[in-house]
C-alpha cells in the first residue's frame, strides 16, 4: 500500500452547466452552497430531506436538522436564490441505515458515527441514486472539502483549503462513483465560517445567522444515554477495574465510551488518587472495565469494512490518519490485508475506540476509511 500525493490536481472545470441537486438542511452552510452553485451558472434544484418520523416543529437549542423549521429555512432561502424546491421524504430509510445501526453499534460495545453513515447511505446513495435517476449530474452539499481532478482525469477526495473547517474526515466513505457526482462549492475558499455568514446575509439569505447544528441530528437535546436507554431498556452489569475486582454498578454498557471519564459514579478511589478511564465495553457479560489513563493507548489496530477513494491501495504504505471528526492527524503505517487495513502508529494514541472510523491520508488527498474493529494496547498495565 504505497503513500501517494497528488501533485498535478485541480479543480474540475466542467465544459456545461451542470444539473445539480443541492442538498439543502436549512443551515447557512448549505444555503450558500446551493447559492455559489446557481452563481456558477450551474441549473439548481434544492431538495430538503425529511429524515424524521415525526418531526419537531422548533429546533432544541442549537442542535438537530431534521424539523419542520429546518424545512421551512431551507425552502425560503432556495426562494431567494431563485432555485426550484422540494421535500423529500427519506425517513424510513434513515431509521433503517442510521438510526437503527446506531443503536445496534452501541449496544454491540461500539461507538459509531452516524455522520459518516449518513453520508454513506443517504446523501451519497439514496439521495444520489434518486437524483441520477431524474437526470441530475452532482448532488452539491455544503460540506467543506474538495473533489479535485488529477493529471490523468481521476477524481480524488482532498481535505478542504481551510484546515480548520475541514469536514473530509466524514466524506471518506464516498467510492469512485459517489466522487464522479458531488460537488463541494465552500471546499476551496479560505473564508471564516464569520465570513460565510456575511456572504449569507448579502445574498439576502435570512439562515445568515442562524445557529449551528451539533452532535447527533436524531438526539436532538443531546441525550445519547437517555436515546438509547429508551430504545435497549436498562440493563444494570458490574463496573469493575482491570483485575476483576467490582467496583460499582451502570444501567446498560452501551451508555459508556472508550476514554469516557465522568459519569462512572465508582465509590471508591484508585490506589493512586488519579482519575479512571472507560478501558473496555463487554456487552457480553455487560461488564465495562476502568483503568488508569496510560492504559487507554493503543500502538495498533484492526479495521474493517475499507471504502476506498479510489483503487484500493497495495502494499504496506506511511500515511497520517484521523481517528475522530475533529481529531488532528498521526503518523501511521498501514497495509491492507485479506480485506483488513492493519494500522501500527509511530506514536501511541489514545481513547480508541472500536466502531470509529479511521480515515487514511497521503498529504491532503483522502485514500479512504474503515471501520476501527480491534486495538492492540501500548503498553501492559498492572
Amino acid at each position: 500500500m504505497t503513500s501517494q500525493t497528488s501533485h498535478a490536481a485541480q479543480r474540475p472545470a466542467p465544459d456545461r452547466p451542470l444539473r445539480v441537486l443541492a442538498a439543502m438542511s436549512g443551515g447557512v452552510d448549505s444555503a450558500v452552497a446551493a447559492a455559489r452553485a446557481a452563481e456558477a451558472g450551474h441549473d439548481v434544484t434544492g431538495v430538503h430531506l425529511a429524515l424524521s418520523a415525526n418531526p419537531q416543529s422548533f429546533r432544541t437549542g442549537a442542535r438537530g436538522c431534521c424539523t419542520i423549521e429546518d424545512s421551512r429555512d431551507a425552502r425560503r432561502a432556495a426562494d431567494v436564490i431563485g432555485i426550484p424546491f422540494y421535500v423529500w421524504d427519506l425517513a424510513d430509510r434513515f431509521r433503517e441505515d442510521v438510526v437503527e445501526d446506531f443503536v445496534a453499534e452501541y449496544e454491540a460495545g461500539r461507538t459509531p458515527n452516524p455522520c459518516l453513515r449518513c453520508n454513506e447511505k443517504i446523501k451519497f446513495a439514496a439521495l444520489l441514486d434518486k437524483a441520477l435517476a431524474l437526470g441530475f449530474d452532482a448532488v452539491c452539499t455544503g460540506h467543506y472539502a474538495q473533489v479535485v481532478v488529477n493529471a490523468d482525469g481521476d477524481r480524488e477526495l482532498h481535505r478542504a483549503t481551510d484546515m480548520a473547517k475541514d469536514q473530509s474526515y466524514v466524506l471518506g466513505v464516498l467510492d469512485d462513483r459517489q466522487l464522479a457526482h458531488a460537488m463541494f462549492p465552500l471546499g476551496d475558499t479560505e473564508t471564516t465560517k464569520d465570513e460565510i455568514r456575511a456572504e449569507a446575509e448579502r445574498r439576502g439569505l435570512a439562515v445568515a445567522k442562524k445557529p449551528d447544528s451539533h452532535d447527533i441530528c436524531f438526539i436532538a437535546d443531546g441525550d445519547t444515554q437517555g436515546f438509547l436507554a429508551a430504545r435497549l431498556g436498562k440493563a444494570e452489569g458490574d463496573i469493575v477495574d482491570e483485575s476483576g475486582t467490582k467496583l460499582g454498578t451502570h444501567e446498560g454498557a452501551y451508555g459508556y465510551t472508550i476514554g469516557q471519564r465522568k459519569g462512572l459514579r465508582i465509590g471508591t478511589p484508585a490506589p493512586d488518587g488519579k482519575p479512571r478511564y472507560v478501558l473496555d465495553i463487554s456487552p457480553v457479560d455487560n461488564t465495562v472495565t476502568v483503568g488508569p489513563a496510560a492504559a487507554l493507548d493503543v500502538s495498533a489496530l484492526t479495521a474493517i469494512k475499507p471504502r476506498w477513494c479510489g483503487a484500493a491501495p497495495t502494499g504496506p504504505g506511511t500515511y497520517t490518519a484521523q481517528l475522530r471528526a475533529h481529531g488532528g492527524e498521526t503518523e501511521v503505517t498501514a497495509e491492507l490485508v485479506d480485506d483488513e487495513l492493519r494500522v501500527s502508529f509511530d506514536e501511541p494514541v489514545r481513547g480508541v475506540a472500536p466502531g470509529q472510523a479511521i480515515v487514511l491520508y497521503a498529504g491532503t488527498r483522502v485514500v479512504g476509511s474503515a471501520t476501527i474493529a480491534t486495538t492492540d494496547r501500548a503498553t501492559a498495565v498492572a
